[in-house]
């Protein structure tokens, strides 16, 4: 058979990634998501495992993937349009919540105009490329998402740039050395870095970018992915924006994080947007998300910016406080901060494996970030907390990550 040699390749390729202990292995599937109606967040159904789960590892910052207000938003518009787009945007794709939906997160942002795509890493790979001319350089965080790296080396741009996470000084030196060798500048980063829960000091770098802006024909922006940010922290969830008090350039983010649905976008000038919907190919050559998802998310926004979702907010920070509180009174390290996302530091990849299944056996899902994902010494759990959670619920984990000691 033609693809025996193929299987014999893969294969050994995925031994080499058990051997190194970076297999992600057979994936966990989720049957029901279940109410608890007793002050403890829904529990989730493993496919052939006992007793309802806690989830430590949800990206639904606010819990509107389960609000009845989003779930009948979305259904009342599947009634109404369908559950597909059935064509890309150009070929008649476009509905009328696509639209709605792109206007309402514009405004959210305080942005001319905005782009939904399908997800926001086919956003970051799909907007990169046609910023980049032949005489651009981009200049990246270290610690930056994979969709921005795969959409870096998409884009081949003349020249590229790593800075030590968060080291500004470093950033203006490459581009104070970039100046006469290229005409346009792009300065990339994470608004909140997955993996630590810290984030860019968005002042610091667009004001570096607006210093170097006349010494290049094309100038120099910048571009942020905020998808762990947007909803999930900020008095009014506008994310790292509201939390430093500044202004990127282009925006991009996500639905299917805080906002609970699906889809990505970014948020700019208009102009820009409308050369990024000629010339961006996973726009013009992907299908959109449906009608009822973008209906959903127009729905959550509304609730996100509303008196109830200031209340999400406060809620989700208390928790985050509470948490973190907690793991160093049993004298852990952890990494403080006002994003919902908690790294435990194990520092230790075996202790951090272990600690994971423990956790898994008594009905608590969390996620390991190890080697390589992570530099040798940094491994850690990633928990990420929600505003479902309540106090019994991170008392119930905060003990059993006692017992385990």
């Amino acid at each position: 058979m033609p693809l025996e040699k193929m299987e014999r390749a893969v294969t050994e390729k995925l031994n080499e990634l058990e051997e190194k202990g970076t297999l992600k292995g057979e994936e966990l599937v989720i049957e029901q998501v279940k109410e608890t109606g007793d002050n403890r967040a829904p529990r989730y159904e493993i496919e052939g495992k006992e007793g309802g789960f806690l989830r430590m590892n949800l990206n639904s910052y606010l819990g509107m993937h389960l609000n009845d207000e989003v779930i009948e938003a979305e259904e009342e518009s599947s009634e109404k349009f369908g559950s597909g787009p059935g064509a890309v945007r150009f070929i008649h794709g476009t509905y009328k919540p696509h639209v709605e939906l792109e206007a309402k997160l514009a405004d959210f942002h305080g942005r001319e105009d905005c782009i939904i795509y399908s997800s926001a890493y086919s956003a970051m790979c799909g907007i990169i490329q046609p910023l980049t001319s032949s005489e651009t350089l981009i200049i990246s965080d270290e610690l930056n998402h994979n969709c921005i790296i795969n959409g870096i080396r998409m884009a081949k741009p003349k020249g590229k740039a790593i800075y030590d996470h968060l080291e500004y000084d470093q950033l203006r030196e490459q581009l104070e050395s970039a100046v006469g060798e290229y005409e346009r500048v792009i300065v990339i980063t994470d608004g909140v870095f997955s993996m630590r829960g810290d984030f860019v000091d968005i002042p610091e770098v667009q004001g570096l970018a607006d210093q170097f802006d006349s010494e290049f024909p094309d100038g120099v922006f910048t571009l942020m992915d905020d998808s762990h940010g947007v909803g999930a922290y900020g008095e009014t969830g506008r994310g790292t924006e509201e939390v430093t008090g500044g202004q990127v350039d282009v925006l991009l983010a996500t639905m299917g994080k805080a906002i609970g649905v699906n889809g990505g976008y970014v948020a700019t000038k208009s102009r820009v947007v409308d050369y990024l919907r000629e010339t961006s190919p996973f726009y013009i050559y992907s299908n959109p998300i449906t009608a009822p998802e973008a209906y959903a998310s127009i729905k959550s926004l509304d609730i996100i910016d509303s008196s109830e979702g200031r209340e999400k907010l406060d809620h989700l920070s208390e928790m985050t406080n509470y948490f973190e509180r907690g793991l160093e009174e049993l004298g852990k390290e952890v990494i403080r901060g006002p994003h919902p996302i908690v790294p435990l530091m194990i520092r230790d990849t075996q202790k951090t494996t272990e600690l994971v299944n423990y956790l898994e056996e008594n009905n608590v899902l969390a996620t390991a970030i190890k080697y390589p994902v992570v530099p040798q010494g940094d491994e850690c759990i990633r928990f990420q907390i929600s505003a479902n959670h309540t106090k019994e619920d991170l008392d119930y984990v905060l003990e059993k990550i006692g017992d385990f000691d």
